[in-house]
């Protein structure tokens, strides 16, 4: 404790990044994908590369060890270790030079895959190492891990594609690893780089003969050191080899220099179905004949799995044919795409030729399935690519555990080798799932287990020692993509030889003679099942919660809490920075503490007791759920489905109880109760807009940032004309006048009254059976955690609307947080028929429509309002699939051409954007595409958004008037109308 504080004030004094060390922090580093969890002294976010090197330099002064860590997804503990942390992917993240004829780059080793990429792609370049984790992987991790991805049968590896490295040692010399010769004739470097180097391929030397004979020969072979990389058996020597692979055990990198490659142009896929597992992997040797860039296994499990995953399911209805128990994704990708047809046409004739067919028995049942269309491939890749979320989505006490994952067997074994190692499962009591690189004869696999259980502890033990043994009788690898770490460290001895082994503790040494740098991996490694270093401890106990909302579908404390909030393994899905909405906040600030992963860490720690008593509803979890915008993003596109947004209203449930309400939690909960009253006062309700000293004043005691404007109360708010509209005979329907566009803007409910009468139905809207306030769904009460409330205000609701949904009615509304809260948070509070029922008719306004055209009942007389709309998409209808219709009703309007912004949150998100300490946050939010997006747009354009506050933070941030897509269809019906009756004016005949 001492070395750690001082440790933590001299990194304060000497650092500009953040520099963390209080409970809370130090936990949300201390896991990784792993199964492991040791708790750091502290963590450092150096904002400079010289800081990174001084807070190295400060730690082994101090004799505290240095672990980096870039995504933070490593599957073998690699990244987690009792000293100090330094997290290079929020600032080290720059490409320093890229040398596009020369097809290379120089980059920072805090830089995410996808992220490279996407600046490198205008280029027409790629680097090509495509890990799962790509959203996420860190270019410095993957040359720690020497990572592979699904296509190295073409592409080579992490090592195959690095040309150089920078890095700093142990003792603070900063040197280049790069080629060199054997004699180091060619070598510019200071005396100490070049003894390192000297000794280095002198054990090269000495050692060629056994690593010749000891060293698998798969390509997928990442264990230990690379100690071939410095035999004279190479033409010349690349330092940086050894580096690749080294898991920051050797040195501090610094600076990648990169390979690159141009871009794929053209692609098929061939989707090879099998009714035997075992076939399937008999196959993979003679379908690589044919010269793919990959064959990728999906087994049956992940099939299932996978049709259980909204984003997945119409993407494995459209690729999988029948019930197959694998498939093995072939894909080619020439420039030439007639070459690539040709070769799926040799792919159909090579499994008929291996005795597949659509009509034989189960053994030799199968055949392809042609993938030509890029939007599908692209969703079969998005598939491929969450394999291990996909695995890990199981909600039960056991998960697929990573250990013997990533063993590699030369291709003629790969059928033999699966079938023994599912009976090495059986044996033990499991059963394992299986699925990736059958083209490199390396498969991720996982056998199923529950690592709380001593007798789950003991299997996996068992179990690594068997595979490993028939990993070594096939002359594999027991360790082909994922690295070494804690898991498989400890097993060099047995498949190297003690002789390598005694090499590999001689590079250490030379290298890190203190051992500062990330210790116990590769060489002196702990047990791989010491419990003490595991997430579930041998005391990990979550003691009974009272919890509010159902949590049924899921094992542990809390009706099923706990294991919901374990879902979460740490693969850092939610840390991707484009595409989809996850995780808005963490987009804007890239810290740990504001994404999905750190925020469900924080949860399990403080449920299970390591952050202290009362740790669920103290200010520090507050503070990291405080830039959670319930956006209901990971609930869709999160593979194991952490929903944070229904997990942060037990937090604010827990937080009430405990510590009562605050000024602001009360204006914003218990909006529905006072709105009438102060629509009715609205000059003096609203005066607060107009008073600088009143904005002031706001701030100050209720927390509400100054620099907003609140939504203007209006005296006129909507009442239904009757409890129901339009034609008597026509179909009905009933619509949901929420509070929102009830009490704000009355304009989009009578706009929706408008179309659904014009389109011939009946429109019901029905009020409390007790009679007095509005209808209400409870959304301002869940989000301040006022779930009591919440309810009350729905079981209203489901009184009146019950009836009609019992007999078919749909529900429809407009406002997307309201009307989905009859899908989701309903559920929770209540299981009810009536209750299920309002949920499964609840419908947005264009999901309905869309319904409605599709079955040939919408008949709507639409006339031209603008030549272009561009769309934002509320996060909500996003989370459930109901965007897609939005653009598909405005696509109805004449003339209209739809353009959807790419776009993650708003940032507004109910109250959030009017928080004063989180204004910053919610204009973050919205910069990062939206506010652009809507600036860029001229002023015919139209702005198009369904949500409140998505409007509002549109016409904050851009001074645009969006229009809720209701509004939109009303001013096209208008335009019809008008045209018809100038039309008729025309055509009258003249009577002058």
């Amino acid at each position: 404790m001492t070395n750690a504080s001082s440790l933590e004030r001299r990194l304060r004094a000497d650092m500009t990044g953040d520099v963390l060390f209080d409970g809370f922090s130090r936990g949300r580093y201390a896991t990784d994908a792993s199964f492991y969890q040791i708790m750091p002294s502290g963590v450092v976010v150096p904002k400079t590369m010289d800081e990174a090197l001084r807070a190295l330099a400060i730690a082994r002064d101090e004799g505290v060890k240095v672990t980096p860590r870039g995504g933070g997804t490593s599957q073998c503990g690699q990244t987690v270790n009792d000293g100090l942390v330094v997290d290079l992917s929020k600032h080290l993240n720059r490409v320093l030079s890229l040398d596009v004829e020369g097809r290379t780059c120089v980059v920072e080793p805090g830089i995410v895959l996808d992220d490279l990429n996407r600046r490198l792609k205008k280029h027409g370049l790629w680097f090509p190492v495509d890990v799962s984790t790509a959203s996420r992987a860190t270019i410095g991790g993957m040359a720690g891990n020497n990572s592979c991805g699904g296509r190295s049968l073409r592409y080579g590896t992490m090592r195959d594609n690095t040309l150089s490295m920078e890095a700093s040692l142990a003792d603070g010399t900063l040197s280049s690893f790069g080629e060199v010769s054997h004699d180091l004739s060619d070598l510019d470097a200071g005396d100490s780089t070049r003894a390192l180097f000297r000794d280095m391929l002198d054990l090269g030397t000495r050692e060629a003969d056994e690593i010749a004979a000891r060293f698998p020969k798969v390509q997928r072979r990442v264990g230990g050191y690379n100690l071939d990389a410095l035999t004279p058996r190479n033409a010349r020597n690349n330092m940086a080899h050894l580096l690749v692979g080294s898991e920051g055990t050797l040195a501090f990198t610094t600076k990648v220099e990169l390979r690159l490659w141009p871009v794929i142009r053209n692609k098929v896929l061939g989707i090879c179905h099998f009714g035997s597992f075992y076939e399937a992997m008999d196959a993979a040797q003679h379908l690589v004949k044919l010269k793919p860039i990959a064959v990728e296994l999906v087994d049956r499990t992940m099939l299932a799995l996978g049709r259980d995953i909204a984003m997945f399911k119409p993407i494995i209805n459209a690729a999988i044919k029948g019930d197959p128990d694998a498939v093995l994704v072939v894909e080619f990708a020439e420039e030439d795409q007639a070459e690539n047809l040709l070769r799926l046409k040799q792919l159909n004739a090579l499994m008929g030729d291996l005795g597949f067919g659509w009509n034989n028995e189960k053994r030799k049942w199968g055949g392809v399935v042609e993938i030509t269309e890029p939007a599908l491939q692209s969703g079969i890749a998005d598939f491929r690519a969450a394999g291990l979320n996909v695995m890990m989505s199981m909600k039960q006490e056991g998960k697929p555990v990573s250990f013997v994952e990533d063993c590699a067997v030369p291709l003629p074994y790969l059928a033999d080798y699966t079938q023994r190692l599912n009976e090495v499962f059986a044996r033990h009591g499991t059963s394992g799932t299986m699925y990736a690189h059958a083209s490199e004869g390396c498969l991720h696999v996982r056998p199923v287990l529950n690592l709380k259980l001593e007798k789950d502890v003991k299997a996996m033990r068992a179990i690594a020692e068997e595979a490993f043994a028939l990993v070594r009788e096939y002359k594999g690898s027991h360790s082909g993509e994922h690295g070494d770490g804690l898991v498989r460290s400890e097993f060099h001895e047995t498949m190297f030889g003690e002789r390598l082994v005694a090499d590999f503790r001689e590079v250490k040494h030379r290298f890190d003679p203190d051992g500062v740098l990330n210790p116990g991996k590769i060489v002196d490694a702990p047990r791989m099942d010491n419990r003490s270093l595991f997430r579930f401890k041998p005391d990990y106990r979550v003691t009974d919660l009272k919890t509010k909302l159902d949590w049924s579908a899921y094992p542990g404390a809390g009706g099923g809490f706990q294991g919901a909030v374990e879902m979460c393994n740490n693969n850092g899905a939610c840390r991707k920075l484009e595409g989809g909405v996850m995780c808005p906040s963490y987009r804007a600030t890239r810290n740990e503490k504001d994404v999905t992963r750190g925020r469900a860490n924080t949860l399990r720690l403080a449920i299970s007791g390591q952050l202290g008593p009362n740790a669920l509803s103290s200010d520090e979890m507050m503070e990291t759920l405080k830039l959670c915008v319930s956006c209901k993003a990971c609930r869709h596109e999160c593979p194991t489905g952490v929903d944070m947004a229904k997990m942060k209203i037990e937090v604010l449930a827990a937080r009430v109880a405990s510590h009562g309400l605050t000024l602001r939690d009360r204006l914003v909960g218990y909006l529905p109760r006072y709105a009438g009253l102060a629509s009715r006062f609205a000059p003096l309700s609203n005066l607060r807009n107009h008073s600088p000293l009143l904005r002031k004043l706001v701030e100050r005691f209720a927390g509400i940032s100054a620099r907003r404007a609140l939504p203007a109360f209006r005296s006129d708010v909507f009442v239904a004309p009757a409890e129901a509209v339009g034609s008597e005979t026509g179909r009905e329907v009933v619509l949901f006048a929420d509070t929102f566009n009830r009490i704000y803007e009355r304009e989009n409910l009578e706009a929706a009254l408008r179309v659904l009468a014009a389109g011939g139905y009946r429109v019901h809207m029905p009020k409390p059976a007790s009679g007095g306030r509005p209808l209400c769904c409870g959304r301002t009460f869940l989000s301040a955690g006022l779930v009591d409330q919440a309810r009350s205000e729905l079981d209203r609701l489901v009184t009146a609307f019950a009836p009609f949904a019992a007999r078919g009615v749909p529900i429809v509304g407009l406002e997307p947080s309201c009307l989905l809260t009859l899908r989701d948070e309903l559920a929770s509070l209540r299981k009810d028929d009536g209750a299920k029922a309002v949920g499964a008719h609840a419908l947005t306004f264009e999901e309905f429509l869309v319904r409605e055209a599709e079955a040939g009942r919408l008949q709507l007389p639409l006339g031209t309002v603008a030549n272009k709309a561009v769309v934002h998409g509320h996060c909500h209808q996003k989370s459930f699939g109901a965007f897609k219709p939005v653009e598909q009703v405005l696509r109805l309007v004449p003339g209209l051409e739809v353009e959807t912004i790419e776009s993650s949150c708003c940032g507004m998100a109910g109250a959030f954007g009017y928080g004063a300490d989180t204004y910053d946050a919610s204009i973050e939010m919205a910069e990062l595409s939206l506010l652009p997006a809507m600036r860029k747009a001229d002023q015919a354009t139209l702005v198009v958004a369904d949500g409140t506050s998505c409007r509002h933070q549109i016409r904050d941030g851009a001074q645009r008037e969006a229009l809720h897509v209701a509004r939109v269809l009303a001013m096209s019906l208008d335009r019809a109308e008008t045209q018809s009756t100038t039309t008729s004016i025309a055509k009258e005949p003249s009577h002058g």
